[in-house]
């Protein structure tokens, strides 16, 4: 190698390092795209805003149905449910870089993605990830302590740790749990690469996956989850602020990594994570609503701590049907509209509106320590045209705060503290 070169990919080098060491120092922030945006590969251009809210919605009890009925078996699987997949993120595996799509969710322990050679694969529309071109792809031997931490993974030989995801519609994803290189791109334009990452290659991918993502990004509490693996070069720190459903610009929300995840400021109020099995999703503790000065008790005592999962790919936020009864009727105190049936056979609560001036009633959502005022258009939606809907539905299988509650919040989680922070905010102006 000659003096010049040598200099060159010295400078290079240096370059990276210094990047990537401000990055990680300052923090860092990655594009959402919400499945239904004009900008999301998933964005379906036929379908009117009504119908992509009322698809979310569909998706919301039907994630519910089975984020709980998969944590009381003892059957070793991830709780990823792809149908329900809300936002998604762009980033990059192997050497040289190859872009990917992948779903977010707080409720998934592991990032996965559909790999060559395919034994069965799902219609992508998107190129296929073959781990063969990447020089950074190495698999995970049987036997190391990696392989054992993982749950569903088991060995299919002593060279290869092979995980296996099941769903609740007999939908699964089975391959090779790997290390590899995983590249987020940040929005200063700095792209982050962070070296030996734990994914799963899937080579057996079947069900009603479809369209341009591939896989999940789980960014739940297992071991193998993006933000566990990332602890500590993020501080244990994530948060975004997801823009309100109707904003129909080219806008993107925003998911923060590390000192950039930090919620400070006036208004900020915080309440503790709550650890149980199975040890996946983020438990909050829940102990009242009010609408305006009524106030709804949801906790009867400290016996029930963690008694809600907060969740970003669940729109609705779904409640046990004794409090969602007795919220119910205090808003219907309150609202003096036309009570009209949804056309969708989905929401129980429904007005019938003549313009979009109606001052709806603030409803807060009363955490333990934790007081978080829900903005109106996160409470009541537009189903279709002069009709709108309660966003809260019942729910016998277990209690979710969705995401449409989590509009205009900057939303925190700190894994150190083990803290979940709350700050209004119009995510539209970040």
């Amino acid at each position: 190698m000659s003096k010049h070169s040598f200099l060159t990919l010295l400078f290079f080098s240096l370059y990276f390092i210094i990047s990537f060491s401000h990055a990680l120092n300052n923090g860092f922030s990655v594009e959402l795209i919400h499945c239904d945006s004009p900008k999301s590969p998933l964005y379906q251009p036929t379908q009117n805003k009504y119908q992509h809210l009322v698809n979310s919605a569909r998706r919301s009890i039907n994630r519910a149905n089975h984020f709980y009925k998969n944590s009381l078996t003892n059957t070793p699987q991830s709780d990823v449910i792809h149908e329900s997949g809300e936002y998604l993120m762009t980033y990059s595996v192997g050497t040289p870089p190859f872009n990917i799509y992948g779903i977010i969710d707080t409720g998934s322990d592991i990032v996965w993605l559909q790999c060559e050679p395919c034994e069965q694969c799902y219609n992508q529309t998107t190129p296929i990830f073959n781990p063969s071109k990447s020089s950074s792809y190495k698999n995970i031997p049987c036997s190391s302590d990696l392989c054992q931490s993982v749950r569903s993974s088991s060995g299919k030989d002593q060279n290869i740790c092979e995980y296996t995801i099941k769903y609740g519609d007999h939908s699964h994803s089975q391959g090779d749990l790997s290390i590899e290189t995983l590249t987020l791109d940040s929005m200063t334009g700095h792209s982050v690469a962070f070296p030996k990452t734990t994914i799963g290659c899937g080579h057996s991918n079947t069900g009603t996956f479809h369209g341009a993502a591939s896989g999940i990004v789980g960014l739940g509490l297992g071991a193998a989850s993006l933000t566990t693996q990332l602890k500590s070069s993020i501080g244990g720190k994530f948060s975004y602020c997801l823009l309100p459903y109707s904003d129909e610009s080219n806008r993107t929300s925003k998911l923060n990594f590390g000192e950039a995840a930090v919620v400070s400021g006036d208004g900020v109020s915080s309440t503790p994570l709550v650890k149980k099995d199975p040890p996946i999703f983020y438990y909050l503790t829940l102990e009242a609503f009010s609408v305006e000065n009524d106030r709804v008790l949801f906790s009867e005592g400290s016996g029930d701590e963690g008694n809600i999962i907060i969740d970003s790919g669940t729109t609705l936020t779904l409640l046990p049907d004794y409090v969602y009864t007795n919220l119910e009727s205090v808003v219907v105190e309150k609202v003096k509209l036309d009570r009209v049936d949804d056309p969708n056979q989905i929401f129980s609560l429904c007005y019938s509106i003549t313009s979009d001036d109606y001052d709806f009633p603030l409803i807060t959502a009363h955490f333990k320590g934790a007081d978080v005022q829900l903005h109106s258009t996160s409470t009541f939606v537009k189903v279709a045209d002069g009709i709108v809907c309660f966003a809260f539905q019942s729910s016998e299988i277990g209690p979710i705060f969705g995401n449409l509650a989590q509009q205009n919040l900057l939303v925190g989680y700190d894994i150190q503290q083990n803290i979940v922070s709350f700050k209004a905010t119009d995510c539209t102006k970040l």
